[in-house]
């Protein structure tokens, strides 16, 4: 008898354009080019591009996160139903107007081919198209966990709205379909396979938010800061749809 059973469906991403609403189809992408979405005022910009593959000789502000583009269509993270798009990744990365990077420690600003390893676990592929998702913040604004949470929402707001489309997308589209099994153990109800994992937990942009309501979304989701770092067990298949959101 078989626990959890988790099937990720995928949707591959051929081209990706600016429109001036969100749609997907044919395995062409339409994005908006800006946020429905007031700035506080301590904000100077959001400014969203598209980045083609084999087109990063391009400048970039430093690197805070690689965000694949995936929803639950059934179920809740590690079991049921999730639809997820190949040949597309949001990056994050933001400045201040002075230039001051907002993620110091080990700042990656610069040429995007000079700052990412491509086809690496958590980065894009070579054949990738890129959301550059980049925030620019005033002179003044105060350096804390809460701005760099606020900014992580940002962007994971500018993505819901394609997700409520994945959700309807026919499933006998997908380009790919792999079904994952949570196995019992054979005795005394304990787990095959224990992985360890340290993730940071520190303060601003060393932060993990777990469970969130999409897989590696925001919404949802509980830091573990306030969690006060206390261990936390997860499945196979919640690690593999995205339960861990690594905010470093």
């Amino acid at each position: 008898m078989e626990d959890d059973i988790l099937k990720i469906k995928s949707f591959d991403v051929q081209d990706v354009t600016f429109g001036d609403e969100y749609h997907f189809d044919a395995g062409h992408l339409v994005i908006p080019r800006q946020i429905n979405e007031e700035l506080p005022s301590f904000y100077d910009s959001i400014k969203i591009r598209i980045i083609r593959p084999h087109h990063l000789n391009v400048p970039v502000n430093s690197i805070m996160d690689v965000v694949p583009i995936s929803t639950k269509v059934l179920g809740s993270l590690g079991n049921g139903l999730t639809h997820t798009l190949t040949g597309v990744d949001m990056i994050i990365t933001g400045a201040d107007v002075t230039g001051k990077q907002l993620h110091d420690f080990g700042s990656s600003d610069g040429i995007l081919e000079d700052q990412i390893k491509l086809g690496k676990a958590g980065t894009p592929g070579p054949e990738d198209y890129i959301i550059s998702f980049d925030v620019l913040l005033g002179a003044k604004y105060e350096y804390s966990r809460e701005l760099f949470t606020d900014i992580f929402k940002y962007a994971d707001d500018y993505l819901q709205p394609l997700r409520k489309i994945m959700k309807m997308i026919d499933g006998r589209e997908a380009s790919e379909t792999h079904e994952y099994h949570n196995y019992p153990s054979q005795g005394k109800g304990k787990p095959n396979v224990v992985i360890v994992k340290q993730v940071a937990g520190q303060g601003a942009m060393y932060d993990n938010l777990l469970f969130p309501t999409e897989p590696s979304g925001m919404h949802g989701g509980e830091s573990i800061i306030d969690m006060d770092n206390f261990p936390v067990l997860l499945t196979p298949n919640e690690y593999r749809d995205g339960a861990i959101h690594a905010m470093v």
